[in-house]
């Protein structure tokens, strides 16, 4: 068994990397983060802004992806593309603003569709 795992996770010395140069400075952040942001009060002006901020980016890159979408995707039909987020934000409003509903849905319908297309 131990052949299988040394298999599945590699060289021991690669993890000890992983470690410290992957988990270890971005958990910092996080923790310092979570120190610092503790006592704010999530109704304040700033974290509003910084909600909006960070939903405005986030709706750039998926229009993005979607005028000029990348790798693989680019071998989708515009309609199957704007299809797939027309319905993934359907599922998201009918099901009381689930995120995890929206994406499933959304990833069903490019799958499907994907597949019917050939």
């Amino acid at each position: 068994m131990s052949g299988l795992l040394g298999q599945f996770f590699g060289d021991g010395h690669a993890m000890i990397v992983l470690l410290l140069a992957g988990v270890l400075p971005n958990e910092v952040w996080r923790m310092l983060g979570l120190w610092i942001g503790g006592g704010i009060d999530e109704g304040s002006e700033l974290l509003v802004w910084v909600r909006a901020v960070a939903t405005a980016i986030l709706a750039g890159v998926i229009a993005q992806i979607l005028v000029f979408p990348p790798g693989a995707l680019a071998t989708v039909p515009g309609f199957l593309r704007y299809g797939t987020v027309t319905a993934g934000l359907a599922a998201f409003i009918v099901t009381r603003r689930s995120i995890f509903a929206g994406v499933v849905c959304g990833e069903l319908v490019m799958l499907v569709g994907k597949w019917w297309l050939g």
